[in-house]
Parts: structure tokens; sequence; C-alpha cells
């Protein structure tokens, strides 16, 4: 049963990953978000590859303000043997972290309960977990959907975000080699759980982030129970690995957070392709504005359930263990206070803070939340004997995962591709010498009119060709530079003058100042002055792309 649960869990999983990326009558297809995110991941990872620490969207800046330990990850295998960074991202990297997300989860929670039944009610939870989006969709006749109405992904969605898959193995590595260390207090159980702890900030700064608050929670309350410094002295010693390791740590990143409470649950409200009740949400941000306390209070609080249990759907089991663990506190023990640690930050800042750049990237921490919530809901599930319960269980869980692999993963057509003119055109690019590459600039009015599929450049302003390049571009992607707070705006401008310009020395001074080697043209892209103004000179052509190499 347990070999059965976790191929068909990593299955399911695998599909919203395993199309994309693969090479189809039209060109390469890209469901879901992997138009955008995958070729952020596939940039770094061929930039990574070639032993640069530029990041592959801005030549000439250092990659500063992300976590690059997944993609360094797959960076260095890529390197050592040869395999494609699509393939290692899209298809191997997939299984192997499905697979292994379920081996650890069942590995954790015997070790924590003793009991296979627990053990097995958490996958089922971890693999299927989804919300009550679906029943909103199917009362407004819009069928099964609604995976993110109340804003967080649900379980189908984890290798989505391979980050966040990457560390849930190394949080649930470090989790085991935790309860290791409260049983019976080796010291290589200890180094273990530091280890792990550590690589998850390297991996994912939100995972790492919680496990730190969780570990001093956890070590504050461990002491005090039990009168025991390890866990306090484990979380010295994590802070200090990280500090030393991890320069957004050290201040470099803190301004990426804003505080601006309740974001998530006005929008959630508001927006048409959330809960979109607009009435509720304007009512609730009048009140508190207007300093309606009471009338506020109330709304926000609606909206806070609707949130918490629209997104828990049947997680909120997860509540009745609970209870029995605060029930008998002193015998909670050390890993369950981490569990609840980590929830209770997976939920405490998003509603407090956004990020700069993307304010709903901090939903993020709630995918956490989430997941141990799963874990602890199949714990009590595993407590319930009865074999309908479990059947009942599984009507519930799987409408969302149903829902979006027919919706978003299994449709007939992606929303993005590349076409197979323009992936020959990139690998007959990927073959010439290190240079920084100019491409024109995304085109939103464009973009706007062009109906799905649509080519990767008129998709959204994304890293293509960076990532199938292998090349560093002056500029491409300005949503990923926004989030990591690069000023891309002044070269975003410097490019629009240099492709109006009618100055034939100030083009040339531009192209040589900024060490640019290629120019990359979808037709019919082009600068106002003709080639030879421009110095350069056309090395590849098809019917669709142009490539020029700057002559010096």
């Amino acid at each position: 049963m347990l070999f059965f649960a976790i191929i068909v869990g990593s299955l399911l999983w695998s599909l919203v990953m395993f199309r994309s990326g693969l090479l189809y009558e039209y060109g390469i297809g890209f469901w879901g978000p992997h138009g955008h995110d995958g070729m952020w991941h596939l940039a770094l990872i061929e930039s990574l590859s070639r032993g640069s620490n530029e990041i592959p969207i801005l030549a000439g800046n250092n990659l500063t303000n992300y976590h690059i330990g997944f993609d360094l990850f797959l960076a260095v295998i890529n390197k050592l043997t040869g395999i494609s960074s699509s393939f290692l991202y899209f298809q191997l990297f997939p299984v192997v972290a499905s697979l292994s997300i379920g081996y650890l989860v069942y590995k954790f929670v015997f070790l924590l309960t003793n009991n296979k039944r627990q053990a097995l009610g958490a996958l089922v939870f971890v693999y299927l977990g989804g919300s009550w989006g679906w029943v909103v969709t199917l009362v407004r006749g819009q069928g099964l959907g609604g995976e993110s109405m109340f804003w967080s992904q649900q379980a189908i969605s984890t290798l989505v975000n391979p980050p966040f898959a990457m560390s849930l193995i190394t949080l649930l590595l470090g989790l085991i080699f935790l309860t290791r260390y409260v049983n019976k207090n080796r010291g290589y159980d200890f180094f273990g759980a530091v280890v792990f702890f550590v690589l998850s900030i390297q991996i994912k700064v939100y995972g790492g982030l919680i496990v730190l608050f969780a570990l001093l929670l956890t070590g504050l309350w461990w002491y005090l129970v039990k009168r025991r410094l390890g866990i306090l002295v484990m979380f010295g010693v994590v802070l200090i690995l990280i500090w030393l390791t991890f320069p957004a740590f050290r201040g470099q990143g803190a301004s990426l957070l804003v505080f601006k409470p309740f974001w998530f649950l006005e929008t959630m409200m508001q927006i048409s392709d959330r809960v979109g009740w607009p009435r509720f949400g304007e009512a609730m941000v009048n009140y508190r504005y207007g300093n309606v306390w009471l009338k506020a209070f109330l709304a926000y609080a609606v909206a806070f359930m609707v949130f918490w249990y629209g997104n828990m759907g049947m997680r909120f089991l997860a509540e009745y263990e609970i209870t029995t663990w605060f029930w008998n506190y002193r015998k909670m023990g050390a890993v369950r206070v981490f569990l609840l640690s980590c929830i209770a930050c997976g939920i405490v800042v998003p509603m407090l803070f956004l990020q700069k750049g993307t304010p709903w990237n901090t939903i993020q921490f709630f995918y956490y939340t989430l997941f141990f919530m799963s874990i602890i809901a199949g714990i009590r599930l595993g407590k319930v004997k009865q074999k309908r319960y479990w059947l009942i269980l599984g009507v519930f869980l799987i409408p969302t995962t149903l829902g979006t692999l027919k919706n978003i993963y299994l449709t007939k057509q992606p929303p993005a591709y590349l076409s197979r003119a323009e992936n020959e055109a990139l690998l007959f690019l990927k073959t010439q010498p290190e240079g920084i590459v100019l491409t024109y600039l995304f085109d939103e009015i464009k973009s706007g009119r062009a109906k799905a599929p649509k080519p990767l450049y008129l998709y959204v302003t994304s890293s293509y060709v960076a990532a199938f390049s292998g090349k560093s571009v002056f500029l491409e992607d300005e949503m990923n530079l926004e989030i990591t707070q690069y000023n891309w705006k002044d070269r975003k401008e410097e490019i629009n003058q240099f492709y109006n310009s009618l100055d034939q020395q100030y083009v040339r001074d531009f192209l040589k100042k900024n060490n640019i080697s290629y120019i990359y043209w979808v037709k019919p892209e082009r600068a106002r002055l003709g080639e030879t103004q421009l110095g350069i000179e056309r090395i590849y052509e098809n019917q669709e792309v142009d490539i020029y190499k700057v002559i010096e």
C-alpha cells in the first residue's frame, strides 16, 4: 500500500511538469506558469553551470537577493552529466522530488508516531490536499476548479515551485534528524539537523525563515518544560551559519518585505478570480479606514475564516489532532512544538507582510502551513480505522487535483510555446562564443493582442533567451528583476534610445560600452538604423529570427 500511494501521488504531481519543455509539432510547449517561472530557473541553471555568479537577465550584475540552492544543484548535475537543464527541470527532478517527499513524509511520521496507518494518512493529505475552491466553482456552474481561489496553491502544484519542493526535502530530513536527536540526544543527529536546516534557506528563503522561528520557539519551550538547552544551541548554530553563508540575511534582503496587514484577505474578497465578493471586500476596507472598529473586526474575522478554511479543505481535521496536543501540552514533545511553530509562522507573515515587486509572493510562507497541516491531518486520519471514512475523504480531496490537471496541465494546447524556428535559432546562438545578447524589449500591447497559444516573446516578460541560448542577456524578464530589486528601468530607457536613435556614433558607442556581442531579433523587430550603420553583421537567419554579431 505504501509503494502504491507514493507511486500514484508522484505520478499526479509530476503531471504538472512533465509535458512542458518537450518538443511538439508547433515547438516546445509550456503549461501553467512554466512559460515564465520555468524560463527563470533554466536561465539560472545555464548561467551557474558556466560557473558564473552573474544574473543572466541583467548582464554585468551579480546575482543577489535570491536563494540559488535549487538552481545550483541542477547546474552541478548538468555540468557533471551533460543532461540538458530543460530535461532536468521538467522531467527528471519532478519525479525524484515527488518520490523523495513521499518517502520522507512516511519515514518522518512513522518515526514521530510509530504508527504505519498514521504515516500513510499523512501521505494521502500531502499528495492530495486541496481547497474548497472546487465547491464554489461547481455552485457557480464553472465545473471543477478554484485551486487558488483563496490565494494559496494546493498540493497538486507543489512541483510548480521547484525550490519549494526541494526545501520540503531538506526540511523533512532536518525533522528526521531533529526527532532522533530529541529521542536519543546523539551528536550526529544534532549535526544532521543543523546541516539540513541551514540548507533550507539556501534553497527557499521562506522555508529557512520558518525554520529559524520554529527552532527558537521550540528551543525556548524545551528549556522551560524539560530544562534542556540542546535545541536553543541548535538554533544558535543554525543562525550563525545562515548569517555567514546567506548574504541576504545580513541585511541586503531586509528591504524586500513591506508591512501591509491583511492585503491577502482584502484582495481575496475583492478580485474576481479569487472569491470575488466585491461588496464585502469594499465594506471591510471602508470599515477599517473609517475607524468603525467593531464592524471591521467582524468583517476581517469572517474574511480570515474564509481564507483559512477555504484553503484547508479537509485538512481541518488537523485541528482536532492539535487540540489533543494542547490538552496534554507538557507531553506534547519538541517536534510537535516545532510543527505548530512552522504553521503559526506560515500564516502570520503573509497576513502582515508583502514582498516588494510582486506582493503576492509572501503567500509562499503559507505553503508550509498547508504542508504541515497536511501531515497532522494525516496523523488524525490514521486514527480512524473504518475504511469507508477514508473513501469518503478521498471524494472530497481529489476534486482539486482533478480540476487543476484538467483545466491547466492536461489541456490540448499550452498557453505558451517556443516555436521550432526560435528554438533552432537559440540553439545556434548557444554554440557561439561567450558574449552578451541584446534582445527587443517585451511589448505588452502586442502581447495583449496576441491569441493563445502565444510565442514566448509575446507571452509575458521572461528569461527565455537566456534560458535557451545559454548566454547573458542585456535586459530580460523585468518581472524577476523587480522581485529581486535591481535597478533595471534605466537600462530599459537606454535600450529604447538605442533602437530609436538615428545617431550612428551613439548606437555604436552603446554596443561597445555595454560589451554587447550579439543581437537577437524576432522578425520583424528592427532598430531604426540599418546593419551597416549599427556596425553589426548577420550570422544566422531563418523564417522567424535574425541573429547579428557586433563587428569589433
